[in-house]
């Protein structure tokens, strides 16, 4: 299945700034990026890098006065919902590669480790695994309200849990948290996600957040908003949490002043 995934972004700066973006698709996941394109007004200068978590990056620096950036492409997808395995086990700390061990760990809006006693407390009592890991999900769907706008750049898994409120991001760092309070791996997921397989009415496109859990020596997709599996994910980065994947990040003086996104599916002609 192919998928038409990407965004414009517009913004205004008083001066020259520098800035790195992700917003083009991790280059090892299921997905394969048929063609993809840049297009800038006024025309920049773009390098790329991988970062330590293996995200694709690019950098540019953005002129003074206005600035239109847009990144289009065609991804090929699996057209098959979220992988599952009831049957998952936690793995042991003392059993866990190396690499895992990073996401056990208190980040910036991850605060594991302050709510430690009350994720036992709520879950202790779950089988080990797959189980538990959708019970956190469970949970967090259910106490905690969708709101746009109810939060902000600096809003923490802990804001999420007092106020019970929260974009997909919220959820996501929320969800993520519970699960390292519970000694599993969990890290922060950012992407493209179309409506396919579900009814309408659709809400207008954004970048999604979810997380990925570890269990029985892989990481597994889990989204504690949507919390039922969905077809056509194109993930861009993940990280420790939100830090880590942050669309746009700029070094100097810019104002946003707009962003589209869009992930459709593209119907062979004819069909």
């Amino acid at each position: 299945m192919q998928v038409r995934v990407g965004c414009e972004f517009n913004y205004v700066s008083a001066g020259p700034a520098p800035t790195v973006w992700q917003v083009r698709p991790r280059p090892d996941d299921p997905h394969r990026v048929v063609s993809e394109s840049w297009e800038t007004t006024p025309l920049l200068v773009i390098s790329e890098y991988l970062d330590g978590f293996g995200n694709l990056c690019d950098r540019m620096t953005l002129p003074e006065g206005r600035a239109r950036i847009r990144y289009d492409a065609l991804v090929e997808v699996p057209s098959t919902y979220d992988e599952g395995d009831k049957g998952a086990v936690r793995v042991p700390v003392e059993a866990l590669p190396p690499e895992a061990l990073v996401y056990l760990l208190p980040s910036r809006f991850c605060l594991s480790d302050v709510l430690r006693d009350r994720a036992w407390d709520l879950f202790g009592g779950t089988e080990p695994g797959w189980p538990r890991v959708v019970a956190v999900c469970d949970w967090v769907h259910e106490n905690v309200r969708f709101q746009v706008g109810a939060s902000n750049q600096l809003t923490s898994a802990l804001d999420v849990w007092e106020n019970r409120t929260g974009v997909c991001r919220d959820f996501a760092h929320l969800g993520l948290t519970l699960c390292r309070s519970l000694n599993i791996p969990a890290r922060y997921v950012f992407g493209y996600l179309p409506d396919v397989g579900i009814p309408p009415p659709y809400e207008p496109m954004d970048f999604c957040a979810w997380f990925e859990a570890y269990l029985e020596d892989r990481w597994w997709t889990f989204d504690a908003r949507i919390n039922v599996p969905r077809i056509g994910r194109v993930v861009i980065g993940h990280g420790r949490d939100a830090v880590d994947v942050a669309m746009v990040t700029a070094y100097g003086p810019v104002e946003f002043k707009g962003l589209t996104v869009w992930a459709d599916e593209v119907v062979p002609s004819g069909v």
